[in-house]
């Protein structure tokens, strides 16, 4: 993938703790502390369980597991086909939509259930991206 043409998210003020966080190499999650800490993504600014506005930020471990995924062939500016679409499921609970690198981008390669760690993309000084690749160590 080509970092230089890749589409840029836009970070809002409700997301701007999640780019922070990716600048430092740090994946941050939101939980509620009024209804029993349940962890969320996307980021926004209210528990999607219960509508509280008592939510913290926590550092979450960057692993996860392969839940979903679809090879993508055709080219799209900033990606080189083929690669992966995929959702993970974070360790913490909650699944976001990122891209597996680091492996090839095969059926034989991208086991469902197989254990993920995050890698980031740095695409310029305000955006770095969290993408996922086969864990280098054990899942605890």
């Amino acid at each position: 993938m080509s970092a230089t043409n890749r589409p840029r998210p836009q970070p809002t003020p409700e997301t701007e703790h999640f780019w922070e966080g990716t600048r430092a190499g740090e994946l941050r999650l939101q939980r509620c502390t009024e209804c029993g800490g349940k962890p969320y993504f996307p980021p926004r600014p209210f528990c999607p369980h219960c509508g509280s506005r008592a939510v913290e930020v926590f550092r979450a471990s960057g692993r996860a597991r392969l839940y979903s995924y679809v090879i993508h062939h055709r080219p799209v500016p900033g990606f080189e086909p083929p690669y992966a679409i995929a959702v993970v499921e974070l360790e913490e609970g909650p699944r976001m939509m990122t891209n597996i690198v680091d492996c090839p981008q095969t059926p034989e390669a991208l086991q469902l259930d197989m254990p993920l760690e995050v890698a980031f993309m740095k695409l310029d000084d305000e955006i770095t991206l969290p993408l996922f690749r086969p864990a280098t160590e054990a899942p605890r």
